[in-house]
This record gives C-alpha cells, structure tokens and sequence, in this order.
C-alpha cells in the first residue's frame, strides 16, 4: 500500500523529484541534549520505511538520472555530513542491512583525533560540573553571558545561544573561545568523535560514498574566493589521495544559501570539476529547476511513517527553487 501510494505522490521521469535527506550523526541512544537527533532506534525505523515506500539510490546515480529526466518514481538519497565516528560505527551496519547506499560528506581536517568547534562548544556544556559558567569578558571584548545549567533545558539554551553568537566570528578567533570555554567550564573533551581514515576507507569499501566537505568546515560565505577554493580543494584532493578515486561530490558547510555560501562559492565548485552539489535549503530536486551546484536536502523528523510520507511529499512540492 505505502509502495503504490508512493508511486502516485512521487512519480518518475521528467516529472520526478529528487528528496534527498541530510542527517549528521546516529547515536547510540536518545541524547537528552539533542532529542531530535537520530539514534540507532529511530535511524532503523526510518530506514525500514524508506526500504518500503522508496526508490533509494547513489547520490551520484540519481544525479545523472535527474540530468536526463528519467528519475524512477520515489527517488531518494541518504546523505550525513561532517565525518562522525557513528556514521562508521552505527549508522553504516544499520545501512547495509537495509541495502541502502548513502553519501557521506566529510571534514578531512578533523579525521583522526580532530574535534569540529561546534562539539566543543557542545560537549563543553554537557560535560562541565559546574551549575554555572561565567563567559563575559572573553578575547576580542566578546560578552556571551551568564549561564545557569542546573537544569538539562537550561543546557541547551545556553548552547544554543553561544553557538549562534559565535557561528560567524573569523575562525581563528571562534577556535580561540571555544578553548577558552572547555578551560571556563574546568572540562577535559574528546578526540574520538570524528572517523578516522581508515574508517573512511572501510565505508567506501563497504560500498558508501564520499563526498567533501571542505577541510575545516568554514562558513565559505566569508572567506574570499581563494582561501575557499583552498578549502574545498583540500578537502577534495586528501580523499582523492586516501580512496585512489575521483571525489565528485560536495556538501556546503552549514549549508544556506546567501548566508553560508555564496553565487561564487558554487562557480568555484564547479569549477573544481564536482558533478553536483548540496545545500541545506529545503525542497526536492527536478530536472527543469534544479542547480546541480546547488541540490535541496531535508530531514523529516515525523515519528510514524504516515506522517513521515506526507511530510517527505510536502517538502517535494515546496514552491522553492535553490539559487544564490
């Protein structure tokens, strides 16, 4: 039944839509932090649904077929970004027990002991003792406030706030506060979040692609022309070297069109020889509207699959096309 319904709400050929769906991590259990974030649960559950209702292909299979209007009716893709250690640990056997390929995007700069300064932000609020964490007075005359954090949802605000206050800062001094906030909030982080190389190498061969990412995940908006090319090509050229393989697949940092990227940002990509490109704006991909530079992505987030088709078809049909 979700098969032939499916049929009818995404149909194939030059009528198709391509959802492509962006997740990050897989955890091993529900993060009170972060409940939304998908655990092995509620990763498995969405892919059996996927295995039922959809078409689900390699990313850069479906590109083609969108290039030439002969998508299959209920295309998918599965897509993470970034380079956790779960995408090998946990997320990777649940796919292949489905038989689905997805896309990894990787940050190469942080393989093998690195730490993106999101989680150190992140882990700095979830590990600290303390119930309160004084960061006024920071380098630059920086004042992200006072924050309690005896409470669980307390936490969370307060990460969320120092996030977006320092998201946009120049990267050298964003790293700078996030060491000072793990030395504030007296914690020891981790260096075991993010895959290394070998893990990187295992996926592929374990059938999974990989894309880039860029190297240290900047917000390529900001950076000039040069330093953005440096950075997507390094991330590019270090997995041509570890996969002996052509790398021609890309992820935007952070992702937003105008705000995270810009109209340069995506003629640099393609001039760097990549088949396609994906954002983070919402929508579905066709073949007449669509940017190869610049591919829609989503994350349904419902929790029963009735709901998870609507939302996979409305979000198909959003009267949005991606440009900068």
């Amino acid at each position: 039944m979700m098969r032939f319904l499916g049929s009818a709400l995404f149909p194939g050929g030059p009528r198709a839509k391509l959802s492509t769906l962006i997740f990050h991590r897989v955890l091993a259990q529900q993060d009170e932090l972060f409940p939304n974030e998908a655990d092995v649960h509620r990763f498995e559950q969405i892919c059996a649904w996927l295995k039922r209702s959809f078409q689900v292909l390699p990313l850069d299979q479906a590109v083609d077929l969108l290039r030439a209007g002969r998508l299959p009716a209920r295309a998918v893709c599965i897509t993470f970004d970034d380079g956790y250690a779960d995408n090998h640990d946990l997320a990777m056997p649940i796919l292949r027990a489905y038989g689905l390929p997805a896309t990894f995007f990787i940050s190469t700069g942080y393989l093998d002991g690195g730490r993106m300064w999101n989680d150190s932000v992140i882990e700095s609020f979830r590990r600290t003792k303390l119930t309160e964490l004084d960061l006024t007075g920071l380098d630059g005359g920086i004042c992200l406030g006072r924050f309690a954090l005896h409470q669980t949802a307390l936490r969370r605000a307060a990460i969320d706030q120092v996030l977006l206050g320092i998201k946009y800062l120049p990267p050298p001094l964003r790293l700078r506060l996030t060491e000072v906030i793990a030395e504030r909030a007296q914690v020891q982080l981790p260096t075991d979040l993010m895959m290394t190389s070998t893990q990187v190498q295992a996926m592929r061969a374990a059938g999974m692609q990989i894309g880039a990412h860029t190297s240290t995940h900047p917000i390529l908006a900001k950076l000039d022309a040069a330093s953005a090319r440096d950075e997507i090509l390094q991330s590019k050229q270090y997995l041509e070297d570890l996969l002996r393989e052509p790398i021609d697949l890309f992820a935007y940092p952070n992702g937003q069109p105008g705000k995270d990227y810009s109209p340069e940002t995506a003629t640099v990509v393609r001039s760097l020889g990549f088949k396609a490109a994906v954002s983070t704006a919402w929508g579905a991909a066709d073949s007449r509207n669509s940017d190869l530079m610049q591919l829609p992505r989503f994350t349904p987030w419902d929790r029963s699959e009735w709901r998870f088709m609507l939302r996979m078809w409305g979000n198909a049909y959003r009267q949005n096309v991606v440009t900068v």
